[in-house]
């Protein structure tokens, strides 16, 4: 039988299979639904009886991040003081039979007179969509409520029940609407009303007319189609989510805003902040102050007079953001850099700790306070980087005598047997010499530095200095592979010296030595 006559119709039996290789992905039991669910309402109900999670048994306890979130949710309410005590207002939210977010609505709605449209919208909020495949506007679901057009035949049960959750709400309200409004008929009420369940969905339009939305929280969401709500600049959205095939998030459920309740009955959700930021496309810096809804930004202000400590943590900030190649760096000085942590490292390997200090990338930018600060009294646009001492800045964080040794122990050349000075790269690691193989003539063994600690890594070049071999023992090399080398190497280059004996040749930089 199909699985809905099976004891519908009369008795009988309904086999659900599935592949094996299903069957071994399956959990063998659910999740708890503590380990799911939103858990704002049980943290309303342990602030009313002043206990901690920790303080209570549990078969499965409550992810201290869901719970963080809910206690987080519960502030934005005024359900909690900045002690994490239960106001007031939020000991009135524990008494409702709702949600935290439905309980704060019916409070503020009662207060504002407006219970009747607070219930109604309540009960839609806690019932599925009555009116579904007609657009993301509440208010058309609220003009079915109240009977001012028919119900889809599918949504009539729908409709009964959100009407008869409707006058339950309705029912607990009975405090004082010492705010009522002037205008309750007004349809802003509705965005209002929404807005005070769900402060985290206030959002705003990218770009005029366009279905993306930016929310309070930071996150994002866009309609999947064209809606009549997009001609709005702010909504409330009441249900979004992404569902399967989707891959961002969609707006299924949502009311217009009126920006101008931010001045009035939403104003406990606007923070001012002053803000230095760098203008991203003029490349300077900025002071304004800002009023925000969560993320958003209402309006702007300019500031004159940059305060430092505050200018130095944004210039800070910036950097990063950025990273530390905003700053003027050289080739020489990413070699200096490397030297340093080149001695570092050996020292860390063999006894554990190290004179040298950090100078490490991610080293720097945890102590740009220390480091850089100091330096950016001058920097007022993105160019003004350019004109800092960094090589200057970065050997001050050598002490006394260390950069006389870390010439001494990670030098910047090596003279090499025909008296070429040849650069070290540290950029590599192990360390490179790369030298033309004629100029090596003599030397037995590979070059060492660190006081001995480290063998350099040695390209032996051609005459045209392309590599022809790379090894760390040089020694090694003249005995078992030079002669096949040689060979090559003389083949193609017959004009250049190539003995038979490199340990007692005379090393050249030229093509043949002096004199021969």
């Amino acid at each position: 039988q199909r699985a809905g006559r099976a004891g519908r119709l009369e008795p009988g039996v309904c086999y659900r299979l599935w592949s094996q290789s299903q069957n071994e992905q399956l959990a063998a039991y659910g999740a708890a639904e503590i380990l799911q669910a939103d858990l704002a309402g049980l943290a309303l109900q342990l602030a009313r009886w002043g206990v901690q999670p920790s303080e209570l048994a549990w078969l499965d306890a409550p992810p201290a991040a869901a719970f963080a979130q809910g206690c987080d949710l519960l502030a934005r309410l005024g359900a909690l003081d900045a002690r994490g005590a239960l106001t007031a207002h939020g000991q009135a939210m524990a008494e409702l039979p709702a949600h935290p977010r439905i309980a704060h609505l019916l409070l503020r709605g009662q207060a504002l007179g407006l219970g009747a449209l607070a219930a109604d919208l309540a009960a839609l909020l806690g019932e599925r969509d009555i009116l579904r495949g007609a657009g993301a506007d509440l208010h058309s679901r609220m003009a079915l409520l109240a009977g001012e057009s028919r119900a889809a035949g599918g949504s009539r049960g729908g409709v009964q029940r959100a009407r008869q959750l409707a006058r339950q709400f309705r029912s607990y309200l009975r405090g004082p609407t010492a705010e009522a409004v002037a205008d309750p008929e007004h349809p802003r009420w509705l965005g209002a009303l929404l807005a005070f369940a769900y402060p985290d969905r206030v959002a705003r339009q990218r770009k005029a007319g366009g279905a993306d939305y930016r929310l309070a929280n930071g996150r994002a969401a866009q309609f999947g189609e064209a809606d009549a709500l997009m001609k709005h600049e702010w909504l409330v959205i009441a249900d979004l989510g992404s569902r399967q095939g989707q891959r961002e998030e969609r707006i299924y459920l949502a009311a217009d805003l009126d920006p101008a309740l931010f001045d009035s009955v939403l104003a406990e959700q606007v923070s001012v902040r002053e803000e230095l930021e760098w203008d991203e496309r003029e490349g300077v810096l900025r002071a304004e102050r800002q009023r925000r809804v969560g993320e958003l930004v209402l309006s702007r202000e300019a500031l004159s007079g940059l305060d430092e400590t505050a200018r130095g943590r944004a210039l800070l900030g910036l950097v990063r953001r950025k990273g530390l190649e905003l700053l003027p760096w050289t080739p020489e000085l990413r070699q200096w850099q490397a030297r340093v942590a080149l001695l570092r490292r050996l020292d860390l390997e063999q006894k554990g700790d190290s004179e040298w200090p950090d100078l490490s990338d991610a080293a720097l930018l945890v102590t740009l306070e220390d480091w850089l600060l100091p330096f950016l009294s001058k920097v007022s646009r993105l160019s003004h980087f350019a004109n800092l001492d960094l090589p200057g800045i970065l050997a001050a964080q050598l002490p006394w005598p260390l950069p006389q040794r870390l010439d001494e122990l990670a030098p910047k050349h090596l003279q090499v047997p025909s008296g070429s000075r040849i650069a070290i790269d540290y950029a590599e690691s192990p360390p490179v010499l790369a030298v033309r193989l004629q100029e090596l003539f003599g030397l037995a063994a590979t070059p060492r530095i660190a006081g001995g600690r480290q063998g350099v890594l040695l390209h032996l070049l051609s005459p045209a200095r392309r590599p022809v071999q790379v090894t760390q023992d040089l020694a090694s090399f003249w005995a078992n592979t030079y002669a096949e080398v040689k060979k090559d190497l003389k083949g193609r280059y017959p004009k250049h010296y190539w003995p038979d004996d490199p340990l007692v040749a005379e090393p050249t930089a030229r093509a043949k030595p002096r004199g021969t």
